[in-house]
């Protein structure tokens, strides 16, 4: 069988990927073979890229951390030959054949799209582990979430609603408040320039951040937080590259002007700020399927796919999603 890819020769710039054709081997002793029907993309894609990702492989390989599809061969008892999964991979994921092992897998939910299912493990994964693990939500805190009109955002602020919590969620247009707004979401704020004065004028406190912005809104996150607060990071939409590459001048301004906490302050304040990077959980195999069991007994509505490209497109969804305009999940669409 043959799998179509999207490949870079070497991570630094995106103009690199190439769209390759390989034949697959025979399917390994329990694995699964997977056609893929759709691909979601994150911004760990471009930040891996072009380089900037510290989790990015040396050499050649295939970006893409999630898919959807239907089983065509197994070699394990947990699937059989037309089943639908979802699944999750470290790299590899832009492709229209997967190799798997059954244990970064999971059933797609009866009535959901392949498209949906591409838009759901990877950004609900980062926003349930930040909330939970690392922010130790309870019932009524303040939560303020970042970008949230995107596929992390949007998926964490139906989680904090479903926990009982209260989400506060900022957004970069009106068009993308007046979208949350119809979603039901009560606080939204258009971030305004001067995010600290916003927040002060407002009078805004908060029990938890999730931040994958950085600089000055996430400062002003942090100063915002009420005592016992968690500042949680999981990303930095303010490094995110060019068209093509990096601007390095710019990277390495922004870099020295980053944020900084002294820790002899944050005992003073009793205040945290914890950061991680949802690759590292790949492998930790019996973690990560816990967190995916427990994060699906939350019921939350299915992922809003925003935007559908076509396979053969992956370049102009991959700019869709680097221009950050994108309500909800950007995926790529699959034809056997």
């Amino acid at each position: 069988m043959q799998t179509m890819v999207w490949q870079t020769a070497k991570a630094g710039a995106i103009a690199r990927l190439t769209q390759q054709a390989f034949q697959l081997g025979e399917l390994a002793q329990g694995q699964v073979r997977i056609q893929v029907k759709a691909v979601g993309l994150n911004f760990a894609d471009i930040f891996a890229l072009t380089g900037l990702y510290s989790a990015t492989p040396q050499g050649a390989f295939v970006p893409g951390l999630e898919f959807c599809g239907t089983v065509v061969e197994s070699k394990c008892d947990a699937y059989a030959v037309g089943d639908k999964v979802m699944g999750v991979t470290r790299f590899g994921g832009y492709a229209s054949v997967i190799d798997s092992q059954p244990e970064y897998l999971t059933a797609l939910p009866e009535g959901w799209s392949y498209q949906q299912g591409a838009a759901y493990l990877v950004q609900t994964l980062t926003a349930y582990y930040a909330l939970t693990e690392l922010g130790n939500i309870k019932p009524q805190q303040r939560v303020l979430i970042h970008s949230a009109a995107g596929g992390v955002g949007l998926q964490a602020m139906k989680l904090v609603q479903a926990m009982g919590a209260i989400p506060f969620g900022t957004v970069s247009s009106q068009a993308k408040a007046d979208f949350l707004k119809a979603l039901g979401f009560e606080h939204v704020l258009v971030r305004a320039n001067n995010f600290s004065q916003q927040l002060k004028q407002q009078n805004l406190t908060f029990d938890l951040v999730l931040d994958g912005v950085g600089g000055a809104v996430q400062k002003a996150s942090f100063n915002a937080l009420n005592p016992m607060g968690r500042l949680i990071v999981f990303g930095a939409a303010e490094f995110t590259p060019g068209k093509n590459r990096p601007n390095y001048l710019s990277a390495i301004f922004k870099y020295l002007k980053r944020p900084k906490y002294d820790v002899m302050d944050m005992i003073s304040d009793n205040k945290s700020v914890m950061a991680f990077n949802l690759i590292w959980l790949w492998e930790q195999v019996d973690y990560l399927s816990q967190l995916i069991q427990e994060m699906q007994t939350i019921k939350i509505s299915p992922p809003h796919v925003g935007h559908e490209f076509d396979f053969n497109d992956a370049k102009a969804a991959i700019e869709c999603l680097r221009q950050g305009n994108n309500l909800g999940k950007v995926v790529l669409n699959v034809v056997d």
